[in-house]
């Protein structure tokens, strides 16, 4: 698959306990996490570009610009969808947004940059 512009992914997930704000430490309520539904757009971007990486790249997250716009209760099923809106050079722009069995609950973007895996590592040695 070659890389380019409209590559999209979709992830789903069913918020459980381990989901909530309560539990993961954002919040005091008992519903969907911030930082979960940022992890599964984050997921839905790394996954829909993966297959197009060259041997030894892949693509790390570097920004993310969003808004959580509506809360989701325990048992809502959620689906991320992650679209490449821009190529500029190593740098991936996704257009993000999320949905729960009513509607839009969050979106906005996330940038990505290619490297390669090896060196990435190395210089964390």
């Amino acid at each position: 698959m070659e890389l380019a512009v409209g590559i999209k992914s979709i992830k789903e997930e069913t918020v459980t306990e381990e989901l909530t704000a309560e539990t993961v430490g954002s919040g005091g309520l008992e519903v969907y996490a911030t930082p979960c539904m940022i992890r599964l757009m984050e997921h839905a971007a790394w996954d829909s570009v993966e297959a197009c990486m060259e041997d030894g790249n892949t693509t790390v997250g570097t920004l993310m610009d969003v808004k959580h716009v509506s809360a989701s209760p325990l048992g809502a099923h959620i689906r991320c969808e992650a679209e490449l809106a821009e190529i500029d050079g190593r740098r991936l722009v996704f257009k993000v947004a999320a949905y729960d069995d009513k509607g839009l609950i969050g979106e906005g973007t996330h940038e990505r940059f290619i490297v390669n895996a090896d060196k990435f590592i190395g210089k964390l040695k």
